[in-house]
């Protein structure tokens, strides 16, 4: 999927959740659109919808959750994990994270699978805790990740990831999409696609531009004593009111402690220095700010970010969801995939007309 910094999509910050009722059914509906897929395409192409954001964006719609809120991801993503489930090993594909509390069992839940399904959780529990590094260190836009879905097919090692933010103070969220067939590094232009609102106060430290930034980084990394001396010099220095980055969120302590911890064993390049224990937000700042005054290597201010119809909303937008009709959608698909599995296709090829259909019709608008 080609990337693009031309589209956005605002996922404004919403509380509550959704009512149970509805929440069961989301469940049932996305393990039968789930095992469809699994079914007509295999794990490898679901993987890949995922990676996409309106493609996920219009999962969330189908399945009945807010249009355009931040908790259509959580609660898509929690149906997903649900459906997956009840499929089984039979589906090859796995789920685990979650919101909050959720995504920080990530690694438990990964060891466990893999002691009954019979892999090796390592690179995915590394992959897990990069990608949420990145997502918050070596991208600062503003948004604390508080979920995780982690999915991959333990056969091919292929796996996505699903991350959100917030930013409690504009009451606004982000998504962050992760896919390892899209993944050149994990700290050069990682993302598959980002979803959310453009910010203004942005250091993005895993962009093209920001190699140089990264390579003077880990040279202060690996040279405490130097680091160190510049970092208390610079703190005492009045910089522009437009400097991009914010002394005063810098403890110099907590930051000198953790290249202490990093003096013992130097870090190779900037991804070894990002998984680093400790190394989180303020270093990477301290870092990139001491690699712009002393080298003139300047990190990347630019913002990455890229970019319901069919039972209604959550909240009634855009009107309420009838659950006859929800209940009517889930039987029939169901029904269309029993019957697809016994050898019956007439209802899968009146799925595919109707969506050609509909393709040449949004073509042709």
């Amino acid at each position: 999927m080609p990337r693009s910094t031309r589209n956005t999509a605002d996922l404004p910050l919403h509380g509550g959740k959704a009512p149970r009722w509805l929440f069961n059914r989301m469940v049932e509906l996305a393990l039968v659109i789930t095992d469809y897929i699994l079914t007509e395409y295999g794990p490898d192409e679901l993987l890949k919808r995922l990676t996409d954001p309106f493609w996920f964006q219009s999962l969330g719609c189908v399945l009945g959750f807010d249009w355009h809120s931040s908790g259509l991801t959580t609660t898509t993503c929690g149906a997903l994990k649900i459906a997956l489930a009840d499929l089984g090993p039979n589906a090859g594909l796995y789920a685990v994270g979650g919101k909050g509390a959720a995504s920080r069992k990530i690694p438990t839940e990964l060891a466990a699978l893999a002691d009954a399904v019979g892999f090796s959780p390592d690179a995915f529990i590394y992959t897990s805790r990069m990608t949420a590094k990145v997502d918050s260190a070596g991208l600062q836009d503003g948004y604390q990740v508080y979920h995780q879905l982690f999915l991959f097919i333990p056969s091919s090692s292929q796996w996505v990831v699903i991350d959100q933010g917030m930013n409690t103070g504009r009451g606004w969220a982000r998504r962050y999409h992760w896919g390892s067939d899209q993944l050149p590094s994990f700290v050069i232009d990682p993302h598959a696609a980002i979803e959310g609102r453009r910010g203004l106060d942005v250091l993005n430290m895993v962009s093209s531009d920001s190699v140089g930034s990264q390579g003077r980084s880990v040279e202060i990394a690996n040279d405490v004593p130097h680091f160190r001396k510049e970092f208390m010099r610079i703190r005492h220095l009045e910089l522009p009111a437009h400097h991009r980055i914010n002394l005063s969120d810098l403890d110099s302590k907590r930051v000198q402690r953790v290249f202490l911890k990093t003096f013992e064993k130097p870090p190779q390049d900037f991804e070894h220095l990002l998984a680093s224990p400790g190394v989180g937000p303020a270093t990477i700042r301290a870092l990139a700010l001491v690699s712009q005054i002393i080298f003139g290597e300047k990190p990347s201010f630019e913002d990455p970010v890229s970019f319901s119809f069919a039972h209604g909303g959550k909240d009634g937008t855009p009107f309420p969801v009838n659950r006859k009709t929800y209940d009517h959608t889930i039987s029939y698909f169901s029904n269309a995939l029993k019957r697809s599995k016994l050898g019956h296709t007439e209802e899968n090829q009146a799925l595919h007309r109707l969506s050609r259909w509909l393709e040449e019709v949004s073509v042709g608008r």
